[in-house]
C-alpha cells in the first residue's frame, strides 16, 4: 500500500491535492482513499491530507502514522512541532518540500535518515497564487510514485475541479503537469509500504463500568445545570402550552430534546411540563411533529403549578 501525507496551510489546496491524487490512482486501477484533516478552520492554519492507494481492499483508516511520501507545501511548517511534518518519517520515506533551498541544506537542518527532495517554487516572474500549489504538489507526487500517467493526472483534475470553470481547470492542469515533469529524474522513487501488522499490539486496559439497573433509561433530570431548588421558570417570557387533543403521546421527542429536563412523562405517555424549571426556550414546540405545543406570552412575572399570575413574584 502507498501512504502519502500532505502538509500545508489553509488556502494552499492540500485537500484538493489529496483528492486529485486519490482520483488519479483510482483511474489507474487502484483502490484509493483520500481525506483531509483540519485544525483551526482559517486561512493560513496548518492542514493535513492523506492518500492511501493499493491494488487490494484498503482496511486501514484514520491518520497515516508511517508515510511513504510526505509533501510539505509550506517550508515554515517543518519547524512547528504541532504541524507533525516529521511524525513517523523513517529511512524509506521520501520527504518533498516546496522550497528554493537545496535538499542537502534540509538534510543538514533536519538530520533525518530519509530521502529529501525539494520542489522549486513558481517562477518569480509569474503572479504567485497559492491556490495552485495543491495541483503542483499533486503532480509532483504522481510522478514520484511512478504509477500515474499524465493523462490520468489531467483527467483527475478535470473531474475534481470541473465546477470551478474551464479557466481554473486549465491553470491547475498546467501547474500539475509542469511539476510532474520536474520530478522526472526521481520517477518511481516512492516505494510501496508494508502492510500494517499487529506485532507488539496489546489491548488497552479498559475500565469496565457496569450498567445501571434501571427499568427505563431516559432523561428525567430536573433543573439541569442548576439546582432543583432554583426556580428557573421565573426566567421565562414565553410559555409552552400542550394541547392534549392534538398531542399523539410520542413523548420521547419533547422530553428528550428539552435541554433542562423539564418535561416528564407519566405512565400513560402523557407529557407534563415542569413550569417551575421550564425556561421557555420553546425547543419542544419546534420538535413536536403534530404541532401540539404552542407558545403564549407570560402576562405575569411569577409561576406556580403551571399558572401565571400574582401568586409568586420574582
Amino acid at each position: 500500500m502507498y501512504r502519502i501525507r500532505f502538509h500545508g496551510r489553509g488556502g494552499q489546496g492540500m485537500k484538493t491535492a489529496s483528492r486529485i491524487l486519490g482520483t488519479a490512482f483510482f483511474l489507474e486501477g487502484y483502490q484509493a482513499q483520500d481525506a483531509p484533516r483540519y485544525g483551526a478552520e482559517r486561512r493560513g492554519a496548518p492542514i493535513f491530507a492523506y492518500v492511501r492507494a493499493a491494488k487490494e481492499t484498503i482496511n486501514e483508516r484514520g491518520i497515516i502514522s508511517k508515510p511513504d511520501l510526505v509533501i510539505v507545501a509550506d517550508e515554515s511548517l517543518v519547524a512547528i512541532p504541532a504541524a507533525a511534518v516529521l511524525q513517523g518519517v523513517r529511512k524509506e520515506t521520501v520527504l518533498l518540500i516546496y522550497s528554493d533551498e537545496k535538499p542537502i541544506t534540509w538534510k543538514k537542518r533536519l538530520n533525518v535518515d530519509c530521502t529529501i527532495l525539494t520542489l522549486p517554487p513558481f517562477d518569480a516572474s509569474e503572479a504567485f497564487d497559492i491556490r495552485f500549489i495543491g495541483a503542483a504538489c499533486a503532480g509532483a507526487s504522481a510522478k514520484l510514485s511512478g504509477l500515474i500517467a499524465p493523462e490520468s493526472l489531467k483527467a483527475a483534475i478535470e473531474e475534481e475541479l470541473h465546477s470551478q470553470g474551464k479557466e481554473i481547470v486549465n491553470i491547475n492542469c498546467e501547474r500539475a503537469l509542469e511539476y510532474y515533469a520536474k520530478m522526472t529524474e526521481y520517477e518511481g522513487i516512492v516505494k510501496e509500504g508494508k502492510k500494517a501488522g499487529l506485532d507488539g499490539y496489546s489491548r488497552p486496559d479498559w475500565i469496565h463500568i457496569p450498567f445501571e439497573d434501571a427499568g427505563i433509561s431516559a432523561p428525567a433530570i430536573f433543573g439541569a445545570a442548576t439546582s432543583e431548588l432554583m426556580k428557573t421558570g421565573l426566567w421565562r417570557t414565553l410559555k409552552p402550552i400542550i394541547d392534549y387533543d392534538v398531542c399523539n403521546h410520542c413523548w420521547w421527542l419533547c422530553s428528550s430534546f428539552c435541554p433542562d429536563g423539564a418535561i416528564n412523562v407519566d405512565k400513560d405517555g402523557r407529557p407534563e411540563i415542569d413550569y417551575e424549571h421550564c425556561k421557555g426556550c420553546l425547543i419542544c414546540m419546534v420538535q413536536c411533529p403534530p404541532h401540539a405545543i404552542r407558545a403564549e406570552v407570560e402576562h405575569g412575572r411569577g409561576v406556580k403549578n403551571g399558572t401565571t399570575g400574582g401568586t409568586e413574584k420574582c
